[in-house]
């Protein structure tokens, strides 16, 4: 069992940055990439971006492209989603996710974080 633990979370003026970072309890053979996904209240969860772990491959929805990015830290079993120009439509809870492989694909994602709260206010 993989236990990820998201931090980074908290309330933000529109325009502002945020940085979260999801710490892996350990590293494991079969997980490929990393993910992270959003859920706003009353609508879907909603992928957000992948990163591999051996290439920091990175991949980001349309919606935060530009905006987002995201890295990764071998060492630590850590990644890290840099979230900048923040928008009041980027309010929700992020979670981010284990897979065996790289993309949106949720039946991939094969653990996931607590969730950790993103507040954009206007």
């Amino acid at each position: 069992q993989v236990q990820l633990v998201e931090s980074g979370g908290g309330l933000v003026q529109a325009g502002g940055s945020l940085r979260l970072s999801c710490a892996a309890s350990r590293s494991i053979f079969s997980i490929n990439a990393m993910g992270w996904y959003r859920q706003a209240p009353g609508k879907m969860r909603e992928w957000v971006a992948s990163i591999t772990w051996i290439s920091g491959r990175t991949m980001f929805a349309d919606s935060v492209k530009g905006r987002f990015t995201a890295s990764r830290d071998n060492a630590k079993n850590t990644v890290y989603l840099q979230m900048n120009s923040l928008q009041p439509g980027d309010t929700a809870v992020y979670y981010c996710a284990a897979a065996r492989a790289f993309g949106q694909r949720v039946g991939d994602y094969l653990y996931w974080g607590q969730g950790t709260q993103v507040t954009v206010s206007s």
